[in-house]
């Protein structure tokens, strides 16, 4: 039975009781208590409990009704908060943990403890921005560069360093921007934006950014093919010299690096640059010997492995051997030590 029902019957029952009651003329009763008498009609004594019992009844239904009500709202701002905390979460910030009921504060410490993450399939729920926040993840774990400022991303999170990185990847333009002040930036961030720079931008471009990079030896290597394939305006002996001096090249980096530009620089520039390398990095000498057998210099690599221990340099003094021996052979089919 409703509230306005009960209301409206209990008094309806009260009205006929008071009428059946007051039309057997019972007259009227006198109480007395503490010399303070009372004279009512029968009729108004009998109803008289039923009065006080409806009131209370009244009185306790809107009592625990409105305990009830403030328990509803407690349990409604917990669940707004719990759906911030999961937004939190997704976000990486700090989440919320005041609520204002038992359950929702276990639910929240155990939330608390996990990173949630978003699948790859549809998401709905009730609430709007949740689902377009999760919407808005979703596109960034996909590669999509999202603008959104209502999802109000976590700078140093890793969700917003791949959004970043995403921005990286789409325009080229800003990579070129992250490479002016890599110091903003975190350093695989940098390390995407100067990839891109040397997929998409020219050698005078990238000439005036690559000393802002810190590089390793595939950065130098991709970095030097961009260079062989567009030596128009590409590196000079000096500014090679200076790339490789800072990494720490093995004997099989320089070996690639002749290869990579023997075709490319005049004779005299990589005969310098490699002769340069050779007097103050031993690890280099093998690449010097191989461009000096390129051009056929052969007295000057006969020189150079003469002076040298037995057991080192093999391969080229076997190659010297042939060649005395009037045989032919390419290079590349000798190792080299």
């Amino acid at each position: 039975m409703g509230f306005k029902k009960y209301i409206v019957f209990s008094v309806l029952f009260i009205g006929v009781i008071y009428g059946y009651t007051f039309s057997l003329e019972l007259g009227d009763y006198k109480v007395t208590i503490l010399d303070i008498s009372l004279l009512l009609p029968i009729a108004v004594w009998i109803i008289l409990p039923l009065a006080i019992l409806f009131i209370a009844t009244i009185g306790h239904i809107l009592f625990y009704g409105l305990i009830n009500a403030f328990k509803q709202r407690a349990i409604n701002k917990d669940k707004e908060t719990m759906i911030t905390l999961i937004k939190s979460n997704l976000l990486e910030k700090n989440p919320p943990k005041r609520f204002k009921t038992k359950a929702f504060k276990e639910l929240s410490s155990v939330i608390s403890q996990f990173k949630l993450n978003v699948k790859e399939s549809t998401f709905s729920s009730s609430d709007p921005e949740l689902n377009n926040l999760i919407a808005n993840i979703q596109d960034i774990k996909a590669g999509k560069y999202i603008v959104d400022k209502s999802i109000k991303l976590n700078e140093i999170s890793d969700l917003a360093n791949q959004n970043l990185l995403n921005k990286v990847n789409e325009q080229p333009d800003f990579a070129v921007d992250v490479l002016k002040k890599v110091e903003n930036y975190a350093p695989n961030i940098v390390r995407q934006s100067f990839i891109n720079v040397i997929n998409e931008k020219t050698m005078t471009t990238i000439k005036k950014l690559y000393k802002n990079v810190k590089l390793d030896k595939e950065l130098a290597r991709m970095l030097f093919e961009k260079d062989a394939a567009n030596n128009e305006f590409g590196f000079s002996s000096e500014e090679i010299s200076k790339i490789v001096k800072d990494l720490d090249y093995t004997t099989e980096d320089y070996l690639a690096l002749a290869r990579n530009y023997e075709s490319i620089l005049q004779p005299d520039q990589i005969i310098a640059l490699f002769e340069k390398l050779s007097s103050e990095i031993d690890a280099s000498t093998p690449a010097y010997l191989h461009v000096l057998f390129e051009y056929e210099m052969i007295d000057k690599v006969r020189e150079i492995v003469d002076t040298t221990p037995e057991g080192e340099y093999t391969s080229f003094k076997a190659l010297l051997d042939l060649k005395d021996a009037g045989k032919h052979y390419d290079l590349e089919s000798i190792s080299y030590k």
